[in-house]
């Protein structure tokens, strides 16, 4: 593979491991299922993959309560296994992107349970732990509120608290400590010894947190969201990524200011981060046009790819959300019975990925978008096993849905055995056998596309200039004569001038772009 920074034009795939592919039999997905499969991920033309945390954990978070960062879950596999995938990844030009969290770890993790095992075990530094509020110490040291609602502190037998932003499983890191900074520096360089080619960072603006403990006030300063003190530890990081040749550091960065977004961006911190504005953005050519342009601006002044993701692990996938009357994103949305026009959501998604693959930077891919799955939102309540679902009446489980691989009913190849999560038996026509070779397929229109990516001419140039067709239709070149038309109006409109069409996400009518429809041109000279 070059040596060029190709996080700046990739197309990242992220594997969701629980729900890849399994082959032990336990309905659980595993490394040996990924790598029984590379052959997908190369045929759909991917330069990296995002693989979601793997390592040891009790599974309170689906993963992201790590309890060792230096090895693999015995569900998924082995280390040795793990190092096998990123060779053959490699082998067949695919990079590999590990997930570090570094905002907290789990409640069985050898540090917290040191620091529990004591009040003066020199372990607890590296958490919060504080006393209560009250005559007994009984009160909460605060009323902040979880990432995942709910409260945040949780008492221990000797009567103090830790602090948790997310579960009581997973414990808070105390990012003031030295020790706490160089083992994070260590498990970086562990994975980037072992050839990984990038590090995604989960709640990457939450490490810190004001000493004084204040409460959340609306117009003050937050005490433990996006405090300065986060960027000296990138700032480090990055050093330790020039270390080797071609990495990458990639933010997970929920953060709605423009100007402190970019702040994680600047270079000599992270490579790059998750584009969320656009991910939310409703199904509107007005306001899709000012998220691209918000996002290209602030990324053109500080040097910085952009990036365009649709779904993730966390997110209702946008199949469901186009086809709803609101198709923003909200975990407040889910679950919550609106009608959802599965013909409309797949009409808008099919426009959506030639949208964000033609846009100048990186594009993710979330296992099952290439299909055009849709959320199961018939999981019943008794079976979620997201703790969100708990403490704030969201679940997430149904974009994580194990994936249809073959045959004409579950498992659809995903295991022999009933997996972790219900799949959908309509889902019997999106297996990646029964699209293989339909060109109308969701996924050739990715292969297709990711192809073209590669070779048109204009795709590989960074500029963008807006085309004007319409306020309903968002339009844009690249480069001289390659462009994008989408039409977001309520009835077809007539194509520009052109020599060619290159690629559409649906038929065309003659020389006109029915709605909810994108088409790659090829302009005339």
């Amino acid at each position: 593979m070059s040596t060029t920074e190709w996080w700046r034009s990739a197309v990242i795939y992220q594997v969701y491991p629980r729900s890849f592919a399994d082959t032990d039999g336990d309905g659980i997905g595993d490394v040996q299922g990924i790598r029984a499969h590379l052959g997908h991920l190369r045929d759909l033309g991917v330069d990296a993959i995002w693989m979601s945390p793997w390592y040891p954990s009790p599974m309170a978070d689906a993963g992201y309560d790590v309890a060792d960062f230096r090895d693999i879950d015995p569900a998924f596999g082995t280390l040795a296994q793990a190092e096998a995938l990123i060779e053959e990844a490699h082998a067949v030009g695919i990079r590999m992107i590990v997930d570090i969290v570094p905002n907290h770890i789990s409640s069985e993790h050898p540090w917290f349970k040191a620091a529990l095992a004591s009040p003066d075990a020199p372990e607890r530094d590296y958490f919060w732990f504080r006393p209560g509020r009250g005559e007994n110490g009984d009160e909460m040291p605060t009323n902040w509120r979880g990432e995942f609602g709910g409260t945040t502190w949780t008492r221990t037998p000797d009567g103090s608290w830790y602090l948790h932003l997310f579960t009581p499983e997973q414990p808070d890191l105390n990012w003031d400590h030295p020790d706490v900074r160089a083992e994070f520096e260590s498990i970086l360089r562990f994975w980037f010894d072992r050839g990984v080619d990038g590090i995604r960072i989960d709640s990457a603006a939450l490490l810190f947190k004001d000493p004084l403990l204040p409460e959340v006030v609306d117009g003050a300063k937050h005490p433990f969201h996006d405090l300065d003190e986060v960027h000296d530890v990138y700032r480090a990081w990055r050093r330790v990524a020039d270390e080797y040749p071609d990495r990458a550091l990639i933010g997970e960065v929920w953060m709605p200011e423009v100007e402190r977004f970019t702040n994680y961006l600047r270079p000599d911190e992270l490579h790059a981060a998750f584009n969320f504005d656009f991910l939310g953005c409703a199904w509107d050519p007005r306001l899709m046009r000012e998220c691209v342009d918000r996002t290209l601006d602030a990324h053109l002044a500080i040097g910085a790819p952009a990036t365009w993701v649709l779904s993730n692990h966390d997110v209702t996938r946008h199949v469901t959300r186009y086809g709803r009357a609101d198709t923003t994103f909200s975990f407040d949305n889910n679950l919550d019975g609106t009608p959802v026009d599965l013909s409309l959501g797949t009409r808008r998604a099919r426009a959506a990925a030639l949208l964000s693959l033609s846009l100048p930077g990186g594009t993710y891919i979330y296992q099952g978008d290439e299909l055009g799955l849709w959320e199961n939102e018939s999981i019943p309540f008794s079976s979620f096993q997201d703790p969100m679902w708990a403490r704030r009446g969201h679940s997430r489980d149904g974009c994580r849905v194990p994936l249809p691989w073959s045959g004409d009913e579950p498992p659809f190849g995903f295991s022999t055995a009933e997996p972790w999560l219900p799949q959908l038996p309509e889902w019997k026509d999106l297996t990646v056998e029964a699209q293989t070779g339909d060109p109308t397929s969701m996924l050739e229109l990715y292969r297709e596309a990711i192809a073209l990516r590669r070779t048109e001419d204009g795709l590989h140039r960074p500029a963008m200039s807006w085309l004007d067709l319409g306020p309903e239709v968002l339009a844009y070149t690249r480069g001289d004569r390659f462009a994008c038309v989408v039409n977001m109006s309520g009835s077809p409109i007539p194509l520009p001038d052109h020599e060619t069409s290159l690629l559409a996400s649906g038929p065309l009518d003659g020389d006109r772009l029915p709605q909810d429809t994108a088409v790659w041109l090829r302009l005339t000279a």
